[in-house]
């Protein structure tokens, strides 16, 4: 190589990055001093934290957390959909009706939808089933037909059915109208239509914020404390007012919660793998810790 070639070589310089650098250890000083408070305060109270932690009542309550989310969300993704469904419809009725519904149980606090429905007795003391302004076929204590359980779960999922609904509109709206076209050319109806072709190609853009929905759940299920019901956060509550360890006891609710959030952020991330494999080519949130394989 002669020596113009060698003038021509061009050198690669790396670039530098002192802000990253600088931001690296401004957190590793603020994790630092984070695990330096949690190790020397002795009001976490640690080894109280460690008694409770697999305590017969603390499981109780976890469990009855994991139920009630289930029922929770079950009722708001099937509600969601058949409201969804409704806003979409071609029918007016329909679609005022359910975007009545969306206003309401949006614009309330969840809080007042539960305590409405575990105090329904106050309104209605009993409630039947029967002809509209004739007679009545059967009837019951509504306390006994709405238990504290029955409770939460409608105030919880009815609320997350408005939230559902918004959700599975805004999937539906993003599949693309010539697949509606052509599936009512080949004579399919409405609600086939619906079913095969659009709620399928839909699930990608629902399935992340519904997972996101679901998260929440779990952690929004600690407002049915308020109604005396005994999940997670109650259940420590009933502890420490025994006890006076209310630090321990509500970082042991917090240790709960962080762990089941974790697996199901966990399942979350494999459940839109399954629906949209080709997504991973698009810019979306990887796993955690993950590497930016595209710099290496």
């Amino acid at each position: 190589m002669d020596a113009g070639a060698k003038d021509d070589v061009i050198r690669a310089i790396p670039v530098r990055h002192p802000g990253r650098w600088a931001s690296i250890a401004v957190l590793a000083v603020l994790a630092a001093m984070l695990a330096h408070a949690l190790v020397t305060n002795d009001a976490f109270g640690w080894d109280i934290v460690w008694k409770y932690l697999f305590s017969e009542q603390i499981l109780r309550g976890l469990w009855a957390t994991l139920y009630l989310t289930v029922y929770a969300m079950a009722v708001g993704v099937v509600g969601g959909v058949l409201i969804a469904v409704m806003r979409l419809s071609p029918n007016p009725v329909l679609r005022g009706s359910s975007w009545l519904y969306t206003w309401f149980f949006r614009g309330t606090p969840v809080m007042i939808q539960i305590l409405f429905w575990a105090t329904i007795g106050a309104l209605y003391p009993r409630l039947s089933i029967g002809i509209p302004f004739g007679p009545e076929f059967a009837s019951g204590d509504s306390n006994t037909l709405v238990p504290l359980l029955g409770a939460a779960v409608l105030g919880l999922g009815l609320n997350e059915a408005a939230y559902m609904a918004e959700i599975v509109r805004a999937g539906v709206g993003a599949v693309d109208v010539g697949q509606t076209e052509a599936a009512h050319a080949l004579g399919m109806n409405q609600a086939q239509t619906m079913r095969r072709i659009v709620l399928p190609q839909a699930m990608r853009v629902i399935i992340p914020p519904t997972g996101n929905e679901t998260i929440s759940m779990l952690k929004t299920t600690s407002l049915v404390s308020v109604i005396a019901y005994t999940e997670l956060l109650y259940a420590a509550q009933i502890i420490y007012s025994r006890n006076y360890q209310t630090i321990p006891l509500l970082m042991v609710a917090a240790i709960w919660y962080l762990a089941v959030t974790s697996v199901l952020s966990v399942g979350q991330y494999f459940l839109e793998r399954h629906y949209d494999p080709a997504g991973r080519s698009r810019v979306t949130p990887g796993r955690p810790m993950q590497r930016d394989e595209g710099r290496r």
